[in-house]
């Protein structure tokens, strides 16, 4: 699959202006069979870059993809897990509200009850769930967005926030399916008091109680709450940069070094945070209930909340996934900086098209 993948990606038109930086900045003087050889296609400081950028794979590679999925656990991973507390919170805000009635009341009573390693239950499905999506997450979009841009053809640019919508409910499908085990696991054990402690004593009593429906019945309220959450993050993050960049950011990105590409990054990740949380919450807050109950479906829990109801604790979501976005885009981009992925710039329109649409000579 890889290799199918690898031979599409190298005429994609995503990564074109890439090859074609690299590919004038390497090529030297411009022939002219009507003279002497003429200068340089680009300028020497856009030359030099080019040169001393030097990948360790191709982008679209088998390599490639696979060092994207290992983002993709760092950053997921890591980032839910060092937010557990708030998670928590926020969790049994919208399955007991009339116990834990904010943010602050909620760390209160929190603590007043279960000390400081309460605000730690679920941490290890969380790390292990989260890690798991954030694989197939960041590894299936890159692979969906390589296809689907190669399907377009020149079009991808017109069509480009329909194709990163597209590539990244495409992954979160996926993402789900790996994820929800975790998430039932974990929602057991932060918001039913004496159910479980830990992750070896929840999924061994899930499983004897419910079977494997236990661990899957939350599947499709996950796909309900992550899909629109996830194109929102993929979509208007990647848009969010082609902005910043052009409206924003004083110089060209080739021209920014790689700390000030990577502030870009967080900024854009924390707008798109911001539309993310609010994108996804009624679904989320019927996740939470829906895992605390035995016999309720999706259905009958969205009748039960209302409308009033699915918006409980959305200021700490807000904060929770503000952060959790722009800290995953910050830790999956420097991953591929660590280990020198290509990272094109943001997309331009091909000259094919343009003259097509008549904007060249």
């Amino acid at each position: 699959m890889f290799s199918s993948v690898a031979h599409l990606a190298r005429a994609n038109p995503f990564n074109a202006p890439h090859l074609l930086l690299v590919q004038d900045g390497l090529t030297g003087p411009r022939s002219n069979p009507a003279g002497p050889p003429g200068p340089p296609r680009r300028s020497r400081n856009l030359a030099a870059a080019a040169v001393e950028e030097q990948y360790s794979c191709d982008y679209g590679s088998g390599r490639f993809f696979i060092l994207c999925g290992l983002g993709g656990i760092i950053s997921c991973g890591t980032t839910h897990t060092a937010l557990v507390p708030l998670d928590l919170v926020k969790c049994r805000m919208q399955v007991d509200p009339q116990k834990y009635k904010g943010i602050f009341n909620g760390f209160s009573v929190t603590l007043k009850e279960d000390g400081v390693r309460g605000l730690a239950k679920g941490w290890a499905p969380t790390f292990i769930g989260y890690s798991m999506q954030g694989l197939c997450k960041f590894g299936f979009y890159e692979v969906f967005k390589v296809l689907y841009s190669n399907m377009l053809g020149e079009n991808a640019y017109l069509w480009r926030t329909s194709l990163y919508l597209a590539a990244s409910a495409s992954a979160e499908f996926f993402a789900d399916i790996a994820l929800a085990p975790m998430e039932a696991a974990k929602v057991r054990i932060q918001t039913q008091p004496g159910y479980a402690n830990t992750l070896r004593d929840a999924a061994p009593k899930m499983y004897k109680e419910e079977g494997l429906k236990a661990f899957y019945k939350g599947v499709a309220p996950l796909w309900m709450r992550q899909i629109p959450y996830t194109m929102m993050k993929f979509a208007c993050f990647e848009r969010t940069v082609e902005a910043l960049y052009k409206f924003v950011v004083p110089k060209p990105r080739s021209e920014c070094s790689k700390a000030e590409q990577l502030v870009v990054t967080f900024v854009a990740g924390y707008i798109a945070g911001v539309f993310c949380a609010i994108v996804s919450h009624p679904a989320d807050s019927v996740v939470s209930v829906l895992n605390k109950e035995k016999g309720s479906s999706a259905s009958q829990v969205l009748q039960r909340l209302g409308f009033k109801g699915v918006w409980k604790g959305l200021f700490a979501r807000i904060i929770m996934i503000g952060t959790l976005t722009a800290l995953q885009w910050f830790i999956y981009d420097s991953v591929k900086v660590y280990f020198r992925l290509p990272r094109p710039p943001p997309p331009e329109m091909p000259e094919s098209l343009k003259k097509k649409l008549g904007l060249t000579q």
